[in-house]
């Protein structure tokens, strides 16, 4: 592999930032400035880390540390994405991507697993 962009969940992290980016633009002019921030810098936050982690993957465990601090963004995208469902039932977009981060926290899990327990020190 030569660099994070081929880890498929650094892939799967940038393309639903994107996503989000766009979608909370769409938000109510004053929740584009509170929790539409908030999503916005929590899912920005996954993909960082992934690559940040891949910078020191040299070291297995900060590897993994950064790794785990994007699990937690991407927990903390969730809860964001979870309020907006809750406030904005008429815009399913942000259901779709609930459920897209939720099987995203699960793919980065695995990946630690991994890591974990196949990476030679």
């Amino acid at each position: 592999m030569s660099g994070f962009r081929e880890l498929e969940i650094f892939q799967l992290a940038f393309d639903l930032a994107v996503r989000v980016h766009l979608l909370s633009l769409e938000l109510p002019s004053f929740e584009k400035y509170e929790t539409g921030n908030q999503v916005r810098r929590s899912s920005k936050s996954i993909y960082a880390q992934i690559a940040e982690g891949y910078g020191r993957k040299a070291y297995k465990q900060d590897f993994v540390k950064y790794v785990t601090y994007a699990q937690a963004s991407g927990d903390e995208t969730i809860s964001h994405i979870m309020i907006i469902v809750k406030l904005y039932p008429d815009q399913p977009s942000w259901q779709q991507l609930l459920e897209e981060y939720q099987t995203l926290g699960k793919r980065i899990n695995k990946y630690i697993q991994y890591v974990e327990k196949e990476w030679k020190t």
